[in-house]
Parts: C-alpha cells; structure tokens; sequence
C-alpha cells in the first residue's frame, strides 16, 4: 500500500547504474523526454549506488511539488507580478516541462520511486523486494509504503491513514493498492488501461461547515455578474478557502442560500470549492435573502438579462472591471500568452488610467512601468519584450482574444480556416458563417454584431497599427482525423484536457463535450465519469 501522490508520472531508465534518459510517463510507451530538468532534481541521483546490482534498469517515480515549498514558490511569483499555479500539480508539472533546465533548478522539485518497471536480468518474486532494491539504490521511497495482510488490514489502514492526510507535505489523491506475489501480476493481467494486480482507493472530497459572511458580486471580462459567498476561512484539502463562487441567482435560489448561513463546503476535485447546502437547522432568523443587483456595482450601469435566464450582464462595455478582466483574458497562456501581465499588475495599471484597452498595453513603457509598485527595471523589461513577442501569434489567438460572445479557441480555430484575415472576417454576414460546419446562428449573429460595433473596429484599427499579426498561416498537416469526432473523459497522464483537444483539432478532428451515436471515439483517463458509462450503454 502507498500514498497515491498527485504529481507526474515519470520513467527514469539508467545504464550501467548511470542515470541516461528519463520521460514523462505519457501513454505508457511514449512521453516527453525531459531528461535535462530531472538531472536538476536533488534527490534524483544521477548514479546508482555500489550496494544495487541493477545496472540497465528503468523506475517508474513521481515528481511532486512539496506543499511548503508551492506556497513559498507562489509568494515569490506574486512578489514579482507573475501568476500564481493554481495547485502544486500544476506547478510541478509545468516547471518539469519548462525547456530551460536552468529554470527548473530554481524551482524545488522532488521525487518518489515506486516501482521497477524493466530490468534486463529481472529475478523478483515480490514488488516488496523490488522497493528494497529501489532504496538499495540510492533512489527515494515514499516512507509511507507499508505491507499489510488481507483486506482486513488494507481497510483498517485507509481509515488511519485518512487522519495523517492534512499532516503530509506533499497532495495525495488516495490509497494505492497493489498485489504483491508478481506471478499474480502476471495471472491477473492489464485492462488497456491499468494493471488488474493494483487499484486506487480515492478518499471522498473533504468537507467543512462555515458560514458565509457576505456576498459579493465580480463582474467578467463579458460583463456577466457572478454571486461570490465570502466564507469565515476555513482550511480544506491543503488550502484555505476564503470564497466560493455560486455561479448565478438561479443557483442561489435553488440552493436557498442567504448572508449569514452556516453552509457545507467541498472541494469539487479536490482543487475548486463549491457551497453544497445551506444548514437549514442552524438558522437563527439572523440571516438575509440576496437579492442580485440591477446595476452593476463597479459602474453603476445598468444588469439585464440579455438572451439569458439565469445571467445578468453589466451593459458597459467600458466597465474598469470588464477592461481588467479582457485585457488579463488577451494576456493569458492559452491566447497571447504575455507573461508577467497579471491581474494584480493590471489592477494598478487600469487604475491609473495608464491602460484603457487591450491595444494600450502596447504603448507601454519602461518609465511608466518602473512607477508601478514592484516594478523593477529588469520586470519591467522583462514584461515589455513579452508583450512584443505577443504581436506574433497566430490569427486565431487574436480571435479568441477579443473575446467575442461565444467564440472560444476551437471556433477562433474554425474561423481562420475558413478566413485568411480578420477583413474578411470583419465583412462577413451571418448567413455565411452558418454555413461553417460548426457555426449556427447564435454564434454567427454574434460574430457579426462584435464587428458591427464601431468601438470594436476601432480596437481592431489601433491592434493593427501595433504590428499585431492579423493573417492566418495556413499549416500543412496530415488530417487524418478528418471529420472524426472525439470526446475526452477522465483525467489524461501526458496532457491537460486543452493540449490534447489542440492535437486532435490540429489533424482535422472535431471535440465535443456530450457523447452520442455520432462519437467516433472516447478518450478515457484516470476516474472517468458517466460520460463512459453512457459510451458503453450506446455499444
């Protein structure tokens, strides 16, 4: 049994006992080599001990983040202006992947060692002994690996252990359990997908009562008001959580919640909390119904529905909270990708009034810069070569940036292949858009009308004076994929779900999120939901 650590799977294949390659786990045969950043982790020895006699031999381990260190890390980030990760996963992910070894020395990463996957000369009869021989080796075990006898004990255990999870220094998901004898291993077999001689004992979501003590509204970059509980802090899953969306008033109402409830809160995933009942039983009459705005508490303009039920929009396009938020959405990784220009930055700059759109962050300069609080001459040089490096991307990034109602990155995708540059897609009409595969009319009513507004060809006008790219490469790739629709479910082991929807659009298939008799293929990661359930019913 041992800790199931929420990191990166990686192999580490040494040649007579020296350290020679080393992969993202990816799909089990093929992965990214980061042979480089894991030289730079510590305790990742570069050359087994004298005490092993494995020589050519390949471990399969987990690179971490410790959660002293993430928090540490993140401090540092937001001292320099940067983005914080969201969870030490994600940093430990990204930092492994960062293609500057240099980088990723800075950054304090760890390892653990939990199994041998290929030996040339292999005579174990247990996977016991394989994890002494591992720690032989000079290679680190998790020192929470223990042997127990029948499930008897497995239970007892997962229970004792569910106590010590808040205490570990590192985010685990569960329990790993793993039969030992290996000549079972060999009768029991794999799935495509995992071994049969080992499963994962996942703890429930950790939950916590608190009490909200207001509720705020934050206004996105489209103008849509979001309800905001703020909580009494409570410390959940490793982290302290202080605020909770509720989505929309609909969400409220349902749900009954009011300014002053004692409410039970999770986190979905163990990385987004979310209020999942009020506590009726607890409530003292001192409790107030919320009522959501009819004006936009930033500006003062006027909410509407517009279209919606459920949603209500602040009708100014010209809200500070609506500028902040598109000019951090233009900014971010997934569009132009401008590192350094985050929302405490942006705050201060839009308050300032030194930045009142997205093409004003392209007049910036070093001496408006440096009398930013923290900004330093080397940030600020830093930030304004990456907003230059900006005017390079793609059209559809432009696209997706401006954030038209409706248009994410796959239609921004769909849009360029079909239009070789924003004119023509600015004099485009709806009923030519329809017919793009893809496209109905809501969205190309939508694209129409963004383009209608004088403010927004206007933007487009200063965007092209800046020298930002406006014409779509067309890239040759074999489309193989061509009219094949995917679907993805689970958690996937080399990708976040966004890079792996990028390479299948990128030979020509198509993702989608529901699966139905025209699905062509389910991707299936670790813990699908019913998505694969309702694929097995239709087969």
């Amino acid at each position: 049994m041992e800790p199931k650590i929420d990191g990166l799977g990686v192999a580490l294949y040494f040649e007579n006992k020296i350290f020679k390659r080393g992969a993202t786990w990816g799909d089990g045969s093929k992965g990214e080599d980061i042979t480089p950043n894991l030289k730079t982790i510590k305790s990742n020895p570069l050359k087994l001990t004298v005490d092993t006699f494995l020589n050519n031999v390949e471990f399969r381990g987990e690179v971490y983040m410790p959660k002293d260190a993430f928090r540490e890390m993140n401090k540092k980030r937001i001292k320099e202006v940067k983005e914080p990760f969201a969870n030490p996963r994600n940093a430990a992910a990204g930092t492994v992947r960062n293609k500057d070894p240099k980088k990723v020395a800075q950054c304090p990463l760890n390892i653990f060692i939990y199994s041998i996957s290929y030996y040339e000369d292999d005579n174990f009869k247990t996977h016991w002994e394989k994890i002494d021989e591992i720690k032989k080796a000079g290679l680190r075990i998790n020192d929470k690996v223990i042997r127990k006898d029948g499930i008897e004990e497995v239970m007892k255990y997962i229970e004792r252990f569910r106590n010590q999870i808040e205490d570990l220094n590192y985010e685990i998901d569960g329990i790993v359990i793993k039969v030992n004898n290996l000549k079972v291993h060999e009768i029991l077999g794999t799935t495509k997908h995992h071994p049969k001689w080992a499963m994962a004992y996942k703890y429930p979501p950790k939950r916590k009562t608190t009490k909200i003590k207001n509720i705020e509204i934050m206004v996105g970059r489209t103008g849509k008001l979001t309800p905001v509980a703020i909580l009494e802090p409570i410390k959940l899953s490793g982290t302290q959580v202080s605020r909770v969306s509720l989505h929309n008033e609909e969400e409220i109402r349902q749900k009954d919640i009011r300014i002053g409830d004692t409410v039970l809160v999770e986190k979905a995933g163990e990385i987004i909390p979310q209020v999942i009942k009020a506590i009726k039983k607890n409530r003292d009459d001192s409790e107030n119904k919320f009522e959501m705005p009819q004006r936009c508490p930033i500006c003062g303009s006027a909410a509407k529905m517009i279209g919606s039920k459920v949603i209500r929009r602040c009708m100014n396009s010209q809200c500070p909270a609506q500028i902040k938020q598109r000019i951090e959405h233009w900014g971010s990784r997934n569009v132009m990708n401008i590192e350094g220009l985050g929302p405490q930055l942006l705050n201060k700059l839009v308050d300032k009034g030194v930045v009142k759109n997205i093409a004003d962050i392209y007049d910036l300069k070093v001496e408006e810069l440096r009398k930013i609080e923290r900004m330093g001459k080397k940030l600020s040089i830093n930030l304004l070569e990456a907003i230059n490096n900006s005017k390079e991307r793609a059209l559809w990034r432009l696209i997706f940036g401006l954030g038209i109602p409706f248009v994410g990155e796959y239609i921004a995708q769909i849009l360029t292949e079909h239009y070789s540059n924003i004119e023509e897609l600015m004099n485009v009409f709806p009923k030519e858009l329809e017919k793009i595969d893809g496209i109905g009319p809501k969205i190309a009513k939508s694209v129409v009308n963004f383009f209608n507004e004088e403010k927004n060809s206007e933007l487009i006008q200063q965007l092209r004076q800046h020298g930002i790219n406006m014409i779509a490469e067309k890239e040759e790739f074999n489309n193989f994929l061509e009219g094949k629709k995917f679907v993805f479910t689970g958690a996937l082991d080399k990708y976040t779900r966004d890079e792996a929807s990028k390479e299948v659009k990128k030979y020509g298939g198509r993702v989608t999120s529901n699966v139905s008799r025209e699905t062509d293929y389910l991707v299936v990661g670790k813990n699908p939901g019913s998505k694969f359930d309702k694929a097995k019913e239709i087969i």
